[in-house]
């Protein structure tokens, strides 16, 4: 039903055009990104970011295989930010800022085993949304 497109010799198809963009980072070179820790009750997700904010690598305790409730502890944590360390070292990472959301138990731990994979922390910041005033509260009960 479409009209065939017909390549020609020399010409490349979308597809490999796609290829060639997705090939030409891996010679990407980053000299400062943020890491963006996200650690809740339930589970601990990690996302390396070049300063514009594209993602560079990212890994989370369920993608590691855990599951229940041993994906909020700091081991897992701290397991989780050495796999996402191994997979941005082709970027030539040196320096990070990291910023923590979320009340989860793996917050320090994270941010220590990113240290320990030899980053240099300029600077931890903590994202974790406060309310304010929060929503209207119920009604008083009338027995």
């Amino acid at each position: 039903m479409g009209k065939t497109r017909i390549i020609k010799k020399g010409e490349t198809t979308p597809m490999e055009e796609k290829a060639q963009k997705v090939s030409g980072r891996a010679g990407l070179k980053v000299a400062r990104g943020i890491a963006r820790v996200k650690a809740t009750y339930n589970n601990t997700l990690i996302m390396i970011t070049d300063e514009k904010g594209n993602a560079l690598g990212w890994s989370s305790a369920g993608s590691l295989g855990y599951s229940g409730a041993k994906k909020a502890t700091p081991f897992v944590a701290a397991r989780v930010a050495e796999t996402v360390a191994e997979k941005v070292r082709k970027f030539g990472l040196q320096e990070l800022v990291v910023r923590v959301s979320g009340v989860g138990s793996g917050r320090d731990s994270a941010i220590r085993a990113l240290a320990n994979q030899g980053f240099h922390l300029i600077a931890i910041e903590d994202m974790t949304p406060i309310p304010h005033n929060g929503p209207r509260p119920k009604k008083p009960r009338r027995v």
